[in-house]
């Protein structure tokens, strides 16, 4: 379906939650529109500025926060830099004095209700998660851009290509997972390496290297920091958050100061089964609720599946001794291509493929990524991807009230564990036996998203988020 090329850093963003085509890309794309009005002489003649939202962006976009999103983008604000805990106040101040600084640098005029408008019953043909810019000149001309959040943090601008990055010549040019195979058996390398390969092809090793290792660091503070943070999430569901609790109970008691302190009094509890998954439902739901409470998280490779991932690899780190630098970028890179993969043949976005594109690809990488990393060949790493999405085709996105919250975090615990167990089969199987493929699954994740209705991508149009009664309050 692509011939894009898809490097670890697209796979995996540094932002803010809760979502990544609703939250991430919606922000991007008001960046991109700020800086080609720049681009085009206009931004300085800048007098009015109104958004139109379409499709799966304005039904669920005040429960996945597009509106909040769109203001700080379109002021200059930038979701890995951004200070989390001044988003409530600046949007606040807009809506309040009615002025937005563009950019940072031109103060127009804006009216929260008449300039950011939701059309809840018009959708764009290219894309569910649509978003039109338009901005009014002070010489009474006036500028329009639509810009299609496909996924994971991708944004296409409508006329362009979908990859802005330039094209490079890759040694090992993957778009499915049978020319990946072929590579790794006529090289002898693994998936890991192919990627760091090619990655080389964008820049110097020792670059990539620091990169990963820095999006690793956010991964471990928002585990942390969402494993020792209580209360309830933002949105009115009054969603209680037990990542903290869950991790009390626990380390029973025992006293650490840091990350690696607390490594420590986790591993000083036992190794039990029970205690393990325990542990794996913890991370998992710690990243998930930082990232419901508009938290700095990774797209892993969507925000509503950031937690699947982390919590698979911190299983790795905690329990299987994978803490190294090494282990962490071997990880991350081969979960990596198998998110290229599935973004290359089918979807990343549940408002195309429902929640099968984000928590089941994102169960398919840490199921592969973990299978490398415990030793698994070539092949048993795409049996694991295999079967971990085997067992999520289907599943559909229906968030209760919009909101990245009901049944987004529990999900991503049952991909973490999902992923897991298809890594121990996968480890314990002969993969030339396998029946299925990567690309059959691949291929049938897409035809079923095909199929799916509509109402199961990420509109809140039906199953659980119209079976359940609520009333949240107006934003």
């Amino acid at each position: 379906m692509s011939n894009e090329q898809i490097s670890v850093f697209d796979i995996f963003k540094i932002g803010i939650g809760p979502s990544s085509s609703h939250t991430l890309g919606p922000w991007r794309a008001a960046q991109q529109f700020t800086n080609s009005l720049s681009v085009q002489g206009a931004l300085a003649d800048v007098e009015q500025v109104k958004i139109l939202l379409y499709g799966s962006l304005a039904k669920t976009g005040k429960g996945h926060g597009t509106d909040i999103a769109i203001l700080l983008g379109l002021a200059g604000g930038d979701p890995v830099t951004f200070d989390v805990n001044a988003i409530d106040s600046t949007v606040a101040q807009i809506k309040t004095e009615q002025k937005l600084m563009l950019a940072g640098h031109v103060k127009i005029d804006f009216a929260y209700a008449d300039d950011l408008i939701f059309l809840f019953a018009e959708s764009l043909p290219f894309h569910p998660n649509a978003v039109t810019f338009q901005a009014f000149l002070s010489n009474g001309k006036a500028i329009s851009e639509t810009y299609y959040s496909v996924g994971g943090g991708f944004v296409v601008k409508e006329g362009q290509d979908s990859s802005e990055k330039e094209q490079v010549e890759l040694p090992f040019p993957v778009e499915k997972a049978s020319e990946l195979l072929h590579w790794c058996l006529t090289t002898g390398l693994k998936v890991s390496e192919i990627v760091m390969e090619n990655e080389a092809a964008w820049r110097p090793e020792a670059e990539t290297r620091k990169g990963i290792l820095q999006h690793y660091q956010v991964i471990r503070e928002c585990i942390y920091r969402g494993c020792h943070t209580s209360g309830f999430l933002p949105g009115g569901l009054e969603v209680a958050r037990r990542a903290a609790k869950l991790n009390q109970r626990l380390t029973g008691g025992q006293t650490y100061t840091d990350y690696d302190s607390w490594i420590t009094a986790i591993r000083n509890g036992g190794m039990g089964f029970n205690y393990i998954l325990d542990w794996v439902s913890c991370f998992a739901l710690a990243v998930n609720e930082e990232n419901a409470a508009f938290g700095r998280v990774v797209t892993a490779p969507t925000n509503g599946a950031s937690g699947v991932i982390p919590a698979v690899l911190q299983y790795f780190i905690t329990f299987c001794n994978g803490y190294t630098e090494d282990k962490i970028i071997q990880f991350i890179a081969c979960a990596s291509e198998i998110g290229s993969i599935f973004k290359k043949g089918a979807t990343i976005s549940a408002a195309m493929g429902g929640c099968q594109a984000e928590i089941g690809v994102s169960s398919a990488m840490a199921a592969a990524a973990l299978t490398e990393c415990l030793g698994g060949s070539q092949r048993q790493v795409l049996m694991a991807a295999e079967i971990a999405m085997e067992h999520h085709l289907g599943l559909t996105c229906d968030p209760i009230g919009g909101l990245v919250q009901i049944p987004c975090i529990e999900r991503n615990t049952m991909g973490a564990i999902k992923a897991i167990t298809a890594s121990q089969l996968a480890l314990q199987s002969n993969p030339d036996k396998a029946k299925v493929s990567l690309d059959a699954v691949v291929n049938t994740m897409w035809e079923t998203a095909q199929d799916m209705n509509s109402k199961y991508k990420e509109t809140s149009d039906g199953g659980l988020a119209t079976n359940i009664p609520i009333s949240l309050p107006e934003c």
